[in-house]
C-alpha cells in the first residue's frame, strides 16, 4: 500500500511543476488544476490496477484494467475544452489545454508504477514550452507567435496611436490591447517616476503578432516622445 502512496506522491510533484509553469505565466489553469488533475489521474490508475483484484476470486469475472485509464484519456477532454477560448481570428487556451492532458498522462505513468517515464515527460514539457517558444520566433512565417508591448506613456500626446502606427507599419497585427486605470505621476500611485509632476500616465499593454523583429518594435516605440517605459515580454495567450 505505501507503494502506491509513493506513485501518488510522485505524481502530485510533477504535476505540481507543471502547474507551477503555468501560474508563473498567468494562464486560466494553474497550479491547483495540473495538481489535482495529476494526482486524479493517478488515483485512477491506481485503481484501475489493483482496486478490482478481489474480484478476481470470483468465479467467471474477468476484467480488463484498461477500461478506467481509457476513460481518463477521454473523460480529461472536457477540463481542456473548457480551456479553450476563439475571439475573432485569435484561438486561446490551446497550450494550456494541452498541458493539462498531458499532466493526466504523467499522473497515470505515476500511478502505473512508470515513473522514469513520468519524469522524462514532466522534463520534455518544460522543453517544448521554454526551448520550442525560442525557436518558434526564429522560423521563417512564424507571424502565429504572440509577443506583448508594455508601455507607459504620457496621456494627450498622441504617444499610444504613434505607438499602434509603428506596429502596423511594421507589418504587425494587433490582437489585442489592455489599458490599466490611469495614474498621476507624482503621486503615490506613481512614485516609479520622481521628478515628473501633475501629467496623466497612463500603463498600456498590446499583444502583437508579426515575423518582424519585436525588439525593434520596441526600440522604435521607446523613441517616441512621451514614452516613459518600454518593454516586450511573452503574451499569455497562445494563438493558432
Amino acid at each position: 500500500m505505501w507503494t502506491y502512496v509513493a506513485e501518488l506522491g510522485v505524481a502530485l510533484g510533477l504535476s505540481a511543476l507543471i502547474g507551477l509553469e503555468r501560474e508563473l505565466r498567468a494562464k486560466s489553469a494553474g497550479l491547483r488544476t495540473h495538481t489535482l488533475v495529476g494526482m486524479g489521474a493517478a488515483l485512477f490508475m491506481l485503481v484501475s490496477k489493483h482496486g478490482f483484484a478481489d474480484m478476481l476470486t470470483q468465479s467467471h469475472v474477468s476484467l480488463d484494467p484498461s477500461r478506467v485509464a481509457a476513460q481518463v484519456v477521454s473523460g480529461i477532454g472536457f477540463i481542456g475544452g473548457g480551456l479553450i477560448f476563439v475571439r475573432g481570428d485569435a484561438v486561446r487556451g490551446l497550450t494550456t489545454a494541452a498541458t493539462v492532458w498531458l499532466t493526466a498522462a504523467v499522473g497515470m505513468a505515476a500511478g502505473s508504477g512508470l515513473w522514469l517515464l513520468a519524469v522524462v515527460t514532466t522534463a520534455a514539457h518544460f522543453l517544448v514550452v521554454y526551448g520550442f517558444g525560442a525557436l518558434a520566433r526564429r522560423l521563417p512565417g512564424s507571424a502565429t507567435v504572440p509577443s506583448v508591448i508594455d508601455l507607459i506613456y504620457v496621456a494627450g500626446a498622441g504617444t499610444l496611436s504613434r505607438a499602434l502606427e509603428e506596429a502596423t507599419r511594421r507589418s504587425f497585427v494587433v490582437a489585442r490591447v489592455t489599458v490599466d486605470p490611469p495614474a498621476h505621476a507624482g503621486g503615490s500611485q506613481n512614485g516609479s517616476h520622481p521628478g515628473v509632476a501633475d501629467i496623466d500616465v497612463r500603463h498600456v499593454g498590446f499583444t502583437v503578432i508579426g515575423t518582424a523583429s519585436v525588439a525593434d518594435l520596441a526600440g522604435a516605440i521607446e523613441r517616441l516622445t512621451g514614452v516613459l517605459q518600454v518593454q516586450a515580454v511573452d503574451a499569455n495567450i497562445e494563438v493558432e
